[in-house]
């Protein structure tokens, strides 16, 4: 199923300060199934463009391959775009901004394409401190590939098979705290009152920002001891024997103060605990912030909110003393200034 909008918009919308109305930031229907939290999360990055006052054309999105990194085509339809080979973004949008360090890149992944066969490229480029926002639809299984468990599945926790995952899981924020990253968060896609102000806190951080969303799957992570998703509808599936129909749920949404600890019931009748930071820690220090995320992962429990800012990092550009003209920009003049200027550079090197 998919998820259609109506073609009538009222004519007098909301207008942001360029004149854009929120329509201007949205993309083609989802394809997704109804109700999966990646297009919650699709429609907290076009509320956070529209109220940034972002122009559409000066974004460029990036995705590997899964369900997550279908959702570019679904935000910004006017705005630059490229899916790239599965766990392979990184690369795709180093060489991009390396081409125009102007844009806003927005890179959306999965919890497969980043923490499985990306890892290698994800943590490198937080090293590198490459400007741009990176976007994890964390669902904590594969959702292309019939629901296996991804490697940030909780450990315990179990399956569609009904297998509990014997391993350890990767935490995205904490190993992106630890490799340097300047800005790390986590949201939940049905808070959409936390999730678009992080949003729009990351595209206004100047280097690597990282965005972990929990994303409940409503497909396939589908048993109440799965931590990240739910199950839909047990007894269908028996009647059915199959999962190309999808039925409709309501979006689970949820609202909680800072500081509390919120406990969500999905479909299914299984709990997720959420805790929102109340800024009792030091999101400056990076121990501080990693005691805060282990503690409440030794409670069970979900740190959501700002986990970690360092304004002080030099961005990719500035460690490799780029030029300041964009790459796309520069002319024959600039790339080969003739051969005075090359014997004086050679000069140097004798």
């Amino acid at each position: 199923m998919s998820s259609r909008r109506p073609v009538f918009r009222h004519p007098n919308l909301p207008k942001n300060d360029l004149g854009y109305t929120r329509r201007d930031y949205e993309g083609l229907d989802s394809t997704l199934c109804a109700g999966c939290g990646h297009d919650s999360i699709t429609n907290a990055i076009i509320q956070a463009c529209f109220e940034l006052s972002i122009e559409p054309h000066r974004v460029a999105k990036l995705s590997g391959i899964g369900c997550s990194s279908k959702s570019p085509a679904y935000f910004l339809g006017k705005s630059h775009g490229i899916n790239a080979v599965h766990g392979r973004m990184p690369s795709v949008a180093t060489g991009a901004n390396m081409a125009n360090k102007d844009l806003l890149y927005i890179g959306v992944s999965g919890d497969g394409d980043t923490a499985s066969i990306g890892m290698g490229q994800f943590v490198h480029i937080v090293r590198r401190n490459l400007n741009m926002v990176y976007i994890v639809m964390n669902n904590g299984c594969y959702g292309l590939t019939k629901g296996q468990d991804s490697a940030t599945a909780d450990k315990g926790s179990s399956s569609r098979k009904g297998r509990p995952n014997p391993f350890e899981a990767i935490d995205l924020c904490e190993t992106a705290v630890q490799t340097g990253a300047g800005f790390v968060a986590r949201g939940f896609s049905g808070d959409k009152e936390q999730l678009v102000p992080l949003l729009k806190a990351a595209m206004g951080h100047r280097g690597f920002a990282l965005v972990d969303v929990i994303s409940p799957c409503v497909t396939f992570n589908n048993t109440p001891a799965s931590t990240k998703s739910y199950h839909w509808a047990r007894d269908h599936m028996e009647a059915t024997a199959t999962f190309d129909f999808i039925p409709s749920r309501q979006e689970i949404t949820t609202d909680y103060v800072e500081g509390a600890t919120q406990n969500v019931t999905l479909h299914d009748g299984s709990v997720i605990r959420l805790h929102k930071t109340d800024n009792s820690f030091d999101v400056t220090q990076r121990w501080s912030s990693l005691e805060a995320m282990e503690q409440c992962r030794e409670k069970g429990q979900i740190l959501t909110g700002i986990l970690h800012v360092n304004e002080t990092l030099k961005d990719t550009h500035d460690i490799l003393e780029t030029t300041d003209k964009p790459l796309n920009t520069l002319t024959e003049k600039d790339l080969c200034p003739g051969n005075q200027v090359l014997t004086k550079i050679s000069e140097n090197y004798r």
